[in-house]
């Protein structure tokens, strides 16, 4: 099938790759020439594991194609994904001026039937929108061209993106044009072979599913959150309470882990658009997903304060190693990242950080650089020369299983304040560190009872 997809960026690289594997004839749009340079010259503009490769194969096949061409792309394609970016305004809502100009331009230029799908994380009521749009740039040509509007929202773990989409857990599409779920069918049909993943709804349900689907998880992450701030002023250890309610399993253990709260391009940004819709919505507003909000934000200090109770207020001549800069494993992306968050308590308290993240670093330099006091380090050793304590805020592999004996002797005082709760405390004071983490609790002397990490 010819597939025209519209933004090449995380979502639309994806797509595009992984429906060109399976044979279709794929071309990427996007109006950032500079990217579409360095996909055309053979490199990837994001970091995906695996995408790399699975571009380049398919682009030797000639089954993926780049192109800055609004025209050509609206004629390749029968099928065209709108893949762009919906940003948060000000206030928090999804700004939908990509979309809309995506739709447009397919109104302008389509001179067939076309199937018009909704990839991008949107609002519901944007497949009405959208639809509008194109309808009124048809009426302007005198033209009785049709088409249909269906949404097809994206379930992608940056870090796992491909085999969620060659291996999905479902497959929403919403729309009511049987000539659309039809060719949407076809289309999935390689992913839905050994049972059928494929949900069909109305577009409106679509839209919300995947709002519902991220404020679910981010609901739960923000609880465990709450939890563990709760067991360190009771003395109750929150990885036990974690395996206790997770062995339940009408809760399972999924995104139930305490940390320094969640970030990147999906959880923050989809559940600020769920608020601002339910705000504009008769209903008024949403006060769980409110507090999940309130909690997080919240949360993401919660590291820095660990320090400060522990080192005081000033952290004048203190310096830090930092283990983790992106917000979560395998990927680079750093919006809404924990890290930044405690970057800018500890340089405003007057310390000085040396940063090391296995993918993150061409990202942390570009946002970061040009700030005193931070430095960037080739490898998780380097960064713990001179250093005071080491602060882990990303759960990369390679941080789980460190040379502990090595780590002690770097670091000035044997301290680690670990901000994803990745060592065992009562190993760990064994060891001879002072370790702090999230609702853990360690078996301390007689003479002084807990102490609650």
């Amino acid at each position: 099938m010819r597939i025209t997809i519209i933004g090449s960026g995380y979502v639309g690289l994806v797509t595009g790759a992984c429906l060109a594997q399976v044979g279709n004839d794929v071309l990427c749009l996007d109006t950032d020439a500079a990217k579409i340079a360095v996909l055309e010259s053979g490199g990837v503009p994001i970091h995906e594991p695996g995408l790399n490769k699975l571009i380049a194969e398919n682009r030797r096949a000639g089954r993926i194609r780049f192109t800055t061409d609004v025209a050509e792309a609206t004629n390749h394609g029968q099928i065209q994904f709108i893949a762009v970016g919906t940003p948060p305004g000000e206030d928090g809502s999804a700004d939908l001026s990509y979309a809309i100009a995506a739709a447009r331009n397919i109104g302008r230029h389509m001179n067939e039937y076309k199937v018009v799908v909704d990839k991008s994380t949107v609002p519901v009521g944007t497949a009405d929108r959208v639809q509008a749009a194109i309808a009124e740039e048809l009426e302007h040509r005198g033209s009785d061209l049709t088409f249909a509007v269906i949404s097809n929202p994206e379930f992608l773990k940056e870090g796992a993106a491909i085999e969620d989409f060659q291996k999905p857990d479902r497959i929403i599409i919403g729309g009511d044009d049987d000539r659309a779920l039809d060719l949407m069918r076809r289309i999935y049909a390689p992913f839905n072979r050994n049972h059928d993943r494929l949900i069909t709804m109305d577009a409106r349900s679509a839209e919300l599913t995947k709002y519902a689907a991220n404020a679910m998880l981010a609901t739960r992450i923000s609880f465990m959150n709450e939890l563990a701030n709760l067991a360190e002023h009771l003395g109750a250890d929150i990885e036990q309470v974690r395996q206790g309610i997770g062995s339940d399993p009408r809760i399972g253990f999924d995104f139930l882990y305490p940390g320094a709260g969640y970030g990147g391009s999906c959880f923050p940004k989809d559940v600020k658009a769920l608020i601002q819709t339910a705000r504009h919505s008769a209903l008024g507003g949403l006060r769980i997903l409110e507090a999940v909000e309130a909690v997080n934000q919240d949360q993401k200090t919660r590291l820095a304060a660990k320090i400060k109770q522990r080192l005081g207020d000033d952290l004048s001549g203190r310096h830090f190693a930092l283990w983790g800069l992106a917000f979560k494993p395998r990927t680079d992306d750093m919006r809404e990242a924990s890290s930044l968050v405690l970057i800018d308590e500890l340089l405003a308290a007057g310390a000085t950080i040396a940063a090391y993240d296995p993918a993150a670093m061409e990202v942390a330099a570009a946002l970061l650089g040009q700030r005193p006091g931070i430095r960037f380090a080739d490898s998780a050793a380097a960064c713990l020369e001179g250093a005071d304590a080491l602060v882990i805020v990303t759960e990369w592999n390679e941080f789980r299983s460190p040379d502990f004996e090595r780590l002690r002797a770097r670091l000035k005082e044997p301290m680690v304040f670990d901000g994803r709760n990745l060592f065992e405390p009562e190993e760990m004071m064994g060891m001879g560190f002072e370790y702090f983490a999230f609702g853990r609790v360690v078996s301390a002397p007689a003479e002084s009872g807990a102490q609650r990490t």
